[in-house]
């Protein structure tokens, strides 16, 4: 069974020396916790994680989910430990006190969220949608809808859902053919077919919540037409108690690649009756309040993933026994030297260490600012860390996952032909790991709505304020010479990311096609040059322990090494980057039809 250690030395050092966050005074709440709570939770979901979790992931990818005379059956052990989950109160973390939650801000919840994808994405996911179905309601839904759902979905004694997509309708909203008709009392039935619908049905709880997104009779066309819905599995009664099954099934389980443990569903909705979230034909809006909380439990699926991959890759490296270095025998007591010795192995090591913590650190910054949009007693300051969340979206999502997959593979070559065996759990990291890349939007259309709506919508608005950070951060540290390593690698990719950001705008208006081309470029360099900012700012706190002779120097020490790895190994990547923005997408677009 794959190992695991939950990185609670690295969370110390983000949230409290990177991020500060006890002491952000202007931001409600946040006096009300201090490190010895915030540690001591985070150790409590690290031991329920690695003693209850990890135990299940692998036994739950070879047994997967069943259909059984129209109910949905968990694999084995999911039940028990659903149960505790519950009981040990980690699905009210980060939750509204008013509604049984315990109010942690979302820059602690994330962390906890790291562990539970890292060690069983599958069973994680359950509780994962429902936080995004009480986040839904909780901005959207009236008094009357919350008071109904809201403190089940907190405790965890319910689960909620997402029903966006069916079989001619992807990411193409516009095309959704389920309908709402209004049948009185602020009721309406709930016509339709949603495929691909995760958690859909399950035996962890007595209800589950299906927000979903259908059209009025009066709708008008295209994403301006769609409401959203609460629909329950099980009528809930005016006392709260639990009354008929609604008229909603999962007719079948999908047949999937990875995450076996969670049952994604074809639901069919026939005549079920559903509530109004929101206002009439408003539903993506709502809609959208829950995908941007998935978007980035996504992107913590591709950090956690990828981290215990690597810490599994480090730990067979050292033990693996494989040729002799070339620069002679390391062990001359063994047959062969220890894998770890040969330089690519190195390489697809550091590589996978220098993305996970550069990701770690830039993942608690998203939800810093998330903090602050929802909780600063300054309404400008609410604005402008709003803005910066919603630029970086799509680079926690997209840009995360795309770089997490390519570090669980990277994981599996360590193991070389032991990663293609499952016992050892590397090729299922890989099969759970790729579906990140593809639900709650694709990488490409991440990288479509960075370019188009966070970027030129704006005009830069957003992207400048980041910017502005930026420049003052290289102000503030250009004649610090133990920092030039650092610095020189942040002027370069923020220079590429400058250019590249002209050329797109300059040809948005004429030439749109070969922006819709150079997008994933893109967002491969502002995701590189992100955490090249980080990883400069990590240097710097790094640097000043060092100097202040901080008893932990080990730890400084390996932050610093891996920092200048960084900017040797992943910063140059921007400047590649920005030639296929110049060039290739040019050509991408100027292919006909018939050229492929």
């Amino acid at each position: 069974m794959p190992i695991y250690q939950a990185p609670l030395r690295d969370y110390q050092f983000v949230l409290n020396e990177l991020l500060d966050i006890y002491n952000q005074d202007d931001l409600a709440g946040f006096d009300e916790f201090d490190p010895e709570l915030i540690d001591a939770v985070l150790q409590g979901v690290a031991d329920f994680t690695t003693d209850i979790m990890l135990p299940l992931n692998g036994s739950a990818d070879i047994e997967g989910c069943k259909l059984v005379d129209g109910k949905v059956i968990t694999p084995s052990g999911f039940i028990d430990a659903y149960q505790q989950y519950v009981d040990n109160g980690w699905a009210t973390l980060t939750c509204d006190p008013e509604f049984g939650g315990q109010g942690l801000p979302e820059v602690v919840g994330i962390f906890a969220t790291e562990m539970k994808t890292a060690t069983n994405m599958a069973f994680a996911m359950y509780p994962g949608l429902t936080h995004g179905a009480y986040a839904a309601i909780h901005a959207h839904g009236s008094d009357s809808l919350k008071a109904k759902y809201l403190e089940k979905l907190v405790s965890g004694e319910w689960t909620g859902t997402m029903n966006l997509t069916e079989s001619h309708a992807g990411t193409d909203l516009a095309l959704l053919r389920t309908k709402a008709v209004a049948i009185g009392s602020d009721l309406f039935a709930i016509s339709g077919e949603k495929i691909f619908i995760s958690s859909g049905d399950h035996d962890l709880t007595d209800n589950i919540v299906h927000l979903v997104l259908a059209r009025l009779a009066d709708a008008p066309a295209g994403v301006k037409g769609i409401s959203l819905f609460a629909v329950p599995k099980v009528m809930v009664n005016e006392d709260g108690s639990l009354g008929e099954r609604n008229s909603l099934s999962a007719s079948s389980l999908e047949h999937k690649m990875g995450i076996h443990g969670n049952s994604t569903c074809v639901m069919n909705f026939d005549a079920a009756i559903g509530e109004l979230v929101g206002e009439p034909h408003q539903g993506l809006r709502a809609m959208f309040t829950m995908m941007n909380q998935a978007r980035l439990g996504v992107g913590l699926q591709g950090l956690g993933v990828s981290d215990i991959a690597y810490q599994n890759a480090l730990a067979y490296a050292k033990d693996r026994i494989q040729g002799r270095a070339l620069s002679g025998a390391k062990h001359k007591e063994l047959a062969a030297d220890p894998i770890l010795v040969h330089g690519d192995v190195r390489r697809m090591l550091l590589s996978q260490k220098s993305f996970n913590e550069g990701a770690r650190a830039l993942m608690g910054q998203q939800a810093l600012w998330l903090d602050e949009a929802e909780r600063h007693n300054d309404p400008a300051q609410r604005k402008i860390a709003t803005q910066l969340a919603a630029l970086f979206t799509p680079i926690v999502k997209g840009f995360v996952t795309d770089q997490g997959f390519k570090a669980c593979v990277d994981a599996q070559q360590v193991f070389g032909g032991h990663g293609y065996i499952h016992e050892w759990g590397m090729e299922q990291f890989v099969r759970d790991m790729r579906i990140a890349m593809i639900y709650e939007g694709t990488n490409g259309v991440q990288a479509l709505d960075l370019v188009g709506r966070k970027v030129m919508a704006d005009k830069g608005a957003a992207l400048t304020l980041w910017s502005t950070s930026v420049k003052l951060l290289i102000e503030a540290n250009l004649n610090n010479e133990a920092m030039k390593p650092f610095i020189s690698g942040l002027m370069t990719t923020a220079n590429d990311l400058e250019k590249a950001t002209t050329l797109i705008a300059t040809r948005a208006a004429s030439s749109p096609d070969t922006v819709g081309a150079a997008s994933f470029a893109y967002m491969q360099l502002l995701g590189i040059t992100a955490l090249t900012w980080m990883w400069t700012r990590v240097a710097a706190k790094a640097l000043a322990q060092v100097n202040a002779g901080a008893e932990d120097a080990d730890f400084y020490h390996n932050k610093l090494k891996t920092a200048r790895f960084y900017m040797a190994y992943w910063a140059p990547q921007t400047r590649g980057l920005v030639k296929q923005i110049e060039s290739a997408s040019q050509l991408i677009a100027e292919f006909e039809q018939v050229d492929f």
